[in-house]
């Protein structure tokens, strides 16, 4: 993808405390490097604490406040993964709803690890095929997702990862999705 392959585009990053830094830091970094403008949506203002695995890592500061903003607001939905973070975010009514008006509005969604977890409380998995953290599996399946074990699946517009191992060809997925505005077939 060229450097202006997202000239013009938002991208909202939903996040909170608990997010698995890396799948944070290196989608935002490569959606900016294609000319996206990026901004970290929070339930709280201020700054989320991230985690390298189990460990605290670095805080992020927080953009917007998800009270004051619209999936319309948005070309594209960025979920990170970590444990703590997808977790808090399916148990809040607000994310839910955000994230259930990118999918309802077909726009494009990445999401990587642990966070197809806050879409299946959207209901936006049943009849898709996704991969995920494996401890997702079951969960998806529940769902009516078609789980596989890939580094990356495409399935109209939503972007799903395993693992930061698979973050270059999860950001390049992305990347032609949210440039392709999320109509992609399944691949």
């Amino acid at each position: 993808m060229t450097h202006a392959a997202l000239a013009g585009k938002k991208i909202a990053v939903l996040a909170t405390d608990g997010f698995e830094q890396v799948e944070l830091t290196r989608p935002v970094d490569a959606l900016r490097a294609a000319g996206a403008t990026v901004e970290v949506v929070s339930p709280k203002a201020g700054e989320i604490q991230g985690f390298k695995h189990h460990d605290k890592g670095d805080r992020v500061p927080v953009d917007r406040v998800l009270g004051e903003v619209s999936a319309g607001d948005y070309a594209g939905l960025v979920l990170p993964g970590g444990v703590i973070n997808p977790d808090a975010l399916r148990m809040d009514d607000q994310a839910v709803g955000f994230v259930r008006a990118f999918t309802d509005a077909g726009k494009p969604v990445a999401a990587i690890c642990h966070g197809p977890w806050t879409l299946i409380d959207a209901g936006a998995v049943d009849g898709r095929r996704m991969t995920s953290w494996p401890s997702l599996r079951t969960d998806l399946d529940n769902a009516g997702a078609d789980w596989v074990d890939e580094a990356v699946v495409v399935d109209r517009g939503l972007v799903t990862s395993r693992n930061p191992d698979d973050l270059p060809v999860f950001c390049a997925r992305m990347i032609e999705t949210f440039a392709g505005g999320g109509n992609q077939a399944v691949r």
